[in-house]
């Protein structure tokens, strides 16, 4: 690394509000307006001082709507970028009497997102609960899924991430992780679950799952999580999750067997009424991918009003 590229990262941490905003990054993921509220400055003081430490690597940004979100930059990075980020931790951890005020501070802008969470969760739990019931105690389906994933991921992907549920299972497993949605209100409790998990190293993006902000052969993981009975074109977004997929990566898609309980369409937005295995093997074989293992999860014996849940494992070649 050249000596002035390294001069500018310490540079950049080398002041009062920046070394405060670093610590509270590395808390984990904040909006401008949350830091602004934090620190008690001015909009375009804290705008500028973030500049800065994106610029320098140190900080990573992304725009949501109207919000900008900026969090500590990935694992991985320039080695200078990660020494400066270890050393902003260890003085975030000092007892420093401001910035235990911040860390109070941070906290209280935490529970506040984890109160707004709750209150659009109250709204449709009813709904939800009701879709529960439908099929197996989801922490049956939520243990096979975690047991077609074996071995370590420095990437996952979670496509349509809902709340945040697959990052959270996942999280033992990998690196970094980041889950896309459409819905803003999905995303803030996708991002209060993570929070009161203590998860920091996944993040959660507005992202179209059928064109993902990311490169090619990226991700060691990616995950489609009772999402496809949503679409109208499933097969699209199981091709644009096998174009993430790094050469032997897996796809992992559960979701209902065929069913004949419209009520689903009718009431919850469910395009389809579930995915044979030769429909899930057709779009893998037109998306290069090799249908590898499917996993069967039916209701007890006689349950018609129980829906069968599929777990379909797929391998990038």
């Amino acid at each position: 690394m050249a000596l002035d590229a390294a001069l500018n990262i310490f540079r950049a941490i080398g002041e009062e509000t920046r070394l405060r905003i670093m610590v509270l990054l590395i808390r984990g993921e904040l909006t401008v307006s949350e830091i602004t509220t934090i620190l008690g400055q001015s909009q375009p003081r804290v705008s500028r001082h973030l500049k800065i430490l994106a610029d320098a690597g140190l900080a990573e940004r992304h725009r949501e709507g109207a919000w900008m979100f900026y969090r500590t930059a990935l694992a991985g990075g320039d080695p200078s970028c990660e020494a400066v980020i270890e050393a902003a931790r260890a003085i975030g951890a000092s007892g420093d009497r401001l910035l235990a005020r911040d860390a109070e501070r941070f906290e209280q802008t935490r529970h506040a997102r984890a109160a707004q969470a709750a209150a659009y969760f109250e709204a449709n739990a009813g709904e939800w609960s009701r879709l529960r019931e439908l099929h197996l105690p989801e922490q049956d389906i939520e243990a096979r899924i975690l047991a077609q994933a074996d071995g370590p991921m420095q990437l996952f992907v979670d496509l349509g991430t809902g709340a945040g549920r697959m990052l959270e299972i996942f999280a033992g497993r990998y690196e970094n992780a980041v889950g896309y949605d459409l819905s803003h209100e999905m995303l803030a409790l996708a991002r209060a679950n993570l929070d009161r998990a203590g998860i920091t190293h996944a993040q959660v993006r507005h992202g179209d799952l059928f064109s993902l902000p990311l490169e090619d052969q990226c991700a060691d993981v990616a995950c489609l999580h009772q999402v496809l009975h949503y679409l109208g074109e499933p097969g699209a977004a199981v091709a644009e999750a096998a174009r993430v997929l790094k050469k032997g990566g897996r796809l992992i898609i559960s979701d209902f067997a065929p069913h004949d309980l419209e009520f689903l369409r009718e009431e919850h937005a469910h395009r389809r009424l579930g995915f044979s295995d030769a429909e899930v093997a057709d779009w893998c074989a037109a998306s290069n991918l090799k249908l590898d293992k499917v996993e069967t999860l039916s209701p007890s014996p006689g349950d018609k009003e129980r829906l069968t849940v599929k777990i379909w494992r797929c391998l990038a070649p």
